[in-house]
């Protein structure tokens, strides 16, 4: 028997965290099939699919968190420390169940997709909810809008923005290829490019638009099925403190941005949800519920 090494068994134990980590990313990002990787784990000689937590695995799905995982496993009597390979045969049995379950929901032929419009008042902490919630699912897809300014360095036409110009945004506009569109800052202007979003929901994917109450209104008026999130602050002394604190903004600004934000709360009652932003956790947790539990008209 070769001497132990513990430099060589870090360097395993390292190169063994990081093929489990790129076989959940595998799953979060649906490319691979949820239902065979389960099955496959039962008798593979592959100590890494065999090796992965069942918790860890269920965490990976969209749309399952830590405490769906968690019901999940109380239900069926398993350890949080069960790995797939080693689960008895009744446990495999009933979990095989929930995972066929789960995959019918967030396999892209099974589900329709979903258009989420999330707005709110200035400071009140979107952008920070969103990137949250699309840890908790990377499947989740962000529209690109498409904008009349000059890219700035580092940013990529059809990434970060559609750069057009004012003469083809004018057609944009003109023959109703835009959701909704408005004017920023006086100066440039920003639009949600109709048929890339429709795409993307064709195509099964949970599309997020961040925009405005306005750009809200109009995608209501546009038809177009879609889940309607406001962002709210505990208290509007509470957004005013974070308006304060960001201090990227001169005192006339922050009055002004706080005159518009009290007239956005008065528009919270034509959103179908209002999740309150006080703990960032707590308000992305909440929104994964929401898209768990919604359930498109279809067309």
């Amino acid at each position: 028997m070769p001497p132990f090494e513990p430099a060589d068994a870090a360097q395993r134990s390292v190169e063994r965290r990081k093929a489990r980590a790129e076989l959940k990313g595998q799953l979060s990002r649906l490319e691979r099939d949820v239902v065979t990787t389960f099955d496959e784990a039962e008798n593979t000689s592959d100590p890494i699919l065999a090796g992965l937590r069942v918790d860890w695995f269920l965490r990976s799905l969209p749309g399952v968190g830590p405490t769906k995982a968690t019901r999940i496993l109380d239900r069926h009597g398993i350890n949080p420390r069960a790995t797939l390979g080693g689960l008895r045969a009744k446990q495999r049995a009933a979990l095989r169940n929930e995972v066929v379950r789960l995959a019918e929901r967030i396999q892209p032929a099974s589900r329709q997709g979903i258009v989420v419009v999330i707005a709110g008042p200035t400071a009140v902490g979107k952008h920070t909810v969103i990137e949250r919630v699309r840890e908790i699912r990377p499947d989740i897809a962000m529209s690109v809008s498409a904008t009349t300014r000059q890219a700035r360095p580092g940013e990529h036409d059809g990434e970060d923005y559609f750069f057009v110009s004012d003469q083809e945004f004018d057609r944009l506009v003109r023959e109703g290829e835009l959701l909704e569109w408005a004017v920023v800052h006086g100066a440039h202007r920003y639009g949600t490019p109709r048929d890339a979003v429709l795409k993307q929901k064709s195509a099964g994917k949970t599309v997020f638009l961040e925009i405005d109450v306005q750009g809200a209104r109009q995608i209501r008026e546009s038809g177009i099925e879609a889940l309607f999130v406001f962002i709210a602050p505990p208290t509007f002394d509470a957004l005013a403190e974070r308006l304060e604190s960001r201090g990227t903004e001169d005192d006339a600004e922050r009055q002004r941005r706080l005159a518009t934000a009290v007239e956005e709360l008065g528009a919270r009652t034509e959103f179908d949800v209002v999740v309150v932003n006080d703990v960032v956790e707590t308000a992305a947790r909440e929104v994964v519920d929401l898209l768990e539990a919604y359930t498109p008209r279809g067309d």
